[in-house]
């Protein structure tokens, strides 16, 4: 489970730096902003890479994961629904958009969506609650930050369209059936149909 941990410690403290404009602005200042996003992109690799390895274990070796409980068979159901309108959440945060507009920051609509749904029909272990939990977490507390930062004006200035809310839609329909149709073990190695991950 160390591997995850790690992961998710280096992936989302990473992630929290823009909720600190004052730390990223230095950061920006002192290296240049091509060497912050450089660094940005290879620290979120890292840590995004022991995620991947320590989740992989743990579906190998489940008993080190920490069982706690068998999620009942109707959350599943919950969370295919609720993965509908997060992948069109996510498609919809990079298209210029009213949903973009509306929601503010989809793609932490998305994040939250994601793991609210995996953490009711896969939450059945220690790691799998703190998977989903820690970026269940993070996507309330980002969003709750966001709104202080520069940028949030912008993102409310901009442009509104209908052909992106159904760019959104048939993109994010697109990704759920695709995920449907064994995308998701192709991607997880665990089928849409598993009641639980680990």
């Amino acid at each position: 489970m160390l591997p995850m941990v790690v992961g998710l410690a280096i992936f989302l403290g990473i992630h929290l730096l823009p909720a600190s404009p004052e730390l990223r602005q230095g950061l920006i200042g002192r290296y240049g902003e091509g060497a912050y996003k450089i660094g940005f992109a290879l620290v979120s690799l890292v840590g995004f890479a022991l995620i991947v390895i320590g989740f992989h274990k743990l579906q190998l070796h489940p008993e080190k994961a920490g069982p706690l409980w068998d999620p009942p068979t109707w959350t599943r159901s919950i969370a295919h629904l609720l993965m509908l309108p997060a992948l069109i959440c996510l498609a919809a945060a990079n298209i210029p958009s009213k949903i973009k507009t509306t929601l503010k920051h989809p793609m932490l609509v998305s994040v939250k969506l994601w793991a609210f749904a995996h953490l009711i029909a896969a939450g059945s272990s220690v790691a799998a609650v703190l998977l989903f939990g820690s970026f269940l977490a993070y996507a309330v507390y980002d969003r709750i930050s966001y709104k202080w930062r520069e940028g949030s004006a912008e993102l409310a200035a901009a442009p509104q369209s209908y052909a992106g809310d159904l760019a959104a839609i048939a993109i994010g329909s697109a990704l759920y059936a695709a995920l449907l149709l064994g995308g998701h073990t192709w991607l997880i190695g665990v089928p849409v149909s598993s009641i639980s991950v680990f």
